[in-house]
Parts: C-alpha cells; structure tokens; sequence
C-alpha cells in the first residue's frame, strides 16, 4: 500500500503526534550519527520534547560544539563589520571622485576659474588642448572616411551613367538601321506581291472553238 504524503501541519491527536514524534526523534539521532561517522563530521544534535525532555547526541562533546559554533558565529559578525567599514569606506573615496571630476568638468567649461592658481589654470589649459587635438584628430579622420565613400559613390555613378550610354548607343544605331531607306524597300519588297497578280476562276475551263 503506498503511503500518503503527511502534510505539514500540527497534528491535533495528541498519542499520534508523540508516537509521530518518537519515530522522527529516533530517525534524525540515527542520521546525525551516520553523517558523523561517515563524513567525519562534528556534529551536536539537542531535541526538547512537547513535554520538555532532552534528547540530545554529539559525535564529540555538545559544549565543545556549542562553543565552536559561538565563537564563528562572533568571528563571522566580525567580518561583517569589516565588510560594512570597507563598503563604507569606498563609498566616501568614491564620493571623493566624483566630487573631483565634478570640480574638473565646470573648469573645463570655464567655471569656477577664480579660485585657481596660475598652475592650475595650465593645467586646464594644457588638458583643453589635448582634448582639442583628439577631437580635432578625429574629426580628419570622419572627413577623410566621408570623401571616401563619396568617392566610391561617384565612381559607382560614372560607371552606370556609362553603361546607360552604351545602351542608349545600341538603340540608336537600332533605330537608325531600321529607318534606313534600305531597310524600308527590303520591308516593302517583303510586304508586297512583286506585281503579279493571280485570278482565280472556279468553274469548268472554257472551251475555244477551233
């Protein structure tokens, strides 16, 4: 008989649920103590009944694993502050950043210039310059790619507008050809009956007398 799936929920008869309860409690003892042996695990298992009795199973000592398991437990809410200050203490140096280049950015646009010294005051010159000469160095070279393509597009259109000649060419000496006075009496020739001209009689011959 298969066996249905327990829900998990309180269950209301009190002898069901203590017999529910000395199975589970045996299980899980039978379960911590296989990991323990198998994986060589250190493992403290306390279980309180209902009623508050203890049952409890150790692969060492209970305490020592209750003081192993405080002491990382501490340890691990220490790292967790470290983790905080460091988190903490990158926010402030990258707050510290953008207020430096919000500070370098309203020099380069000209603002804020009073409170500069002459060295400062080169060097936002000499970094404009720089940027001056990339932005410069780059627009060359979109111009020089831009000619290029131009280029290339006249050459395409030279090299249609030339095919469109040839064929212009081709149906000029067509039409030429075909109004040619040589070509217009072959037509006629061809067309016509030469100047013999044929009766047909239906009916008997005649006949001639003699």
């Amino acid at each position: 008989m298969v066996r249905g799936k327990t829900q998990m929920k309180r269950i209301e008869n009190d002898t069901s649920r203590q017999v529910t309860f000395s199975k589970r409690r045996n299980g899980l003892l039978k379960k911590a103590f296989e990991l323990s042996v198998l994986c060589e695990a250190e493992v403290a298992l306390i279980i309180f009944s209902p009623r508050g009795r203890l049952s409890e199973f150790a692969s060492s000592s209970v305490n020592k694993t209750v003081e192993r398991y405080l002491r990382k437990v501490k340890d691990r809410g220490l790292g967790t502050k470290g983790s905080q200050a460091n988190t903490q203490e990158g926010t402030i140096n990258m707050t510290k950043k953008i207020e430096h280049l919000e500070v370098l950015k309203r020099k380069l646009l000209g603002d804020g210039l009073d409170a500069c010294s002459i060295d400062e005051l080169r060097q936002t010159e000499n970094q404009l310059e720089q940027s001056l000469s990339k932005i410069r160095a780059r627009k060359d070279q979109l111009l020089k790619e831009q000619i290029q393509e131009l280029r290339e597009e006249e050459k395409r259109l030279l090299d249609i507008n030339e095919e469109l000649r040839e064929q212009l060419s081709q149906c000029g000496d067509e039409l030429r050809r075909r109004n040619s006075p040589e070509e217009q009496d072959v037509e006629h020739r061809n067309d016509g009956t030469d100047g013999v001209e044929t009766e047909l009689v239906i009916g008997p011959p005649e006949r001639r007398m003699p």
